[in-house]
């Protein structure tokens, strides 16, 4: 699979993430097979860009960071978007991540 395939399949899984919920570069990864691809998710959610049909602030690290705050225009954006959905954010952590955490593995298979 190339990178832009790669891409391609990240974005899809991150479509069906729910509002109010967040998942992990490492669970995306995981779920296409490719366990070790956490960073490579990480790009692909940075390459999103302005496409909205990608909701790229439901994306988070493995303990609920906003690691990708600094890829919106505004670093506070991510959180703002969160925030609307009812997800409580503080100090650039998602808080109740294991309660708000939707794992692609459990979910949609």
């Amino acid at each position: 699979m190339d990178k832009y395939s790669f891409f391609d399949n990240v974005y899809e899984v991150a479509k069906l993430i729910p509002k109010g919920r967040v998942t992990s570069y490492g669970a995306i990864a995981a779920y296409l097979g490719a366990k070790s691809s956490a960073r490579m998710v990480g790009w692909a959610m940075n390459g999103a860009g302005s496409d909205p049909d990608v909701p790229a602030h439901r994306v988070v690290n493995h303990i609920g960071l906003l690691t990708g705050k600094h890829h919106f225009n505004d670093p506070t954006h991510m959180q703002t978007l969160l925030e609307a959905e009812g997800i409580e954010v503080k100090n650039d952590k998602v808080q109740h991540f294991k309660e708000v955490l939707w794992d692609p593995m459990k979910e949609l298979l």
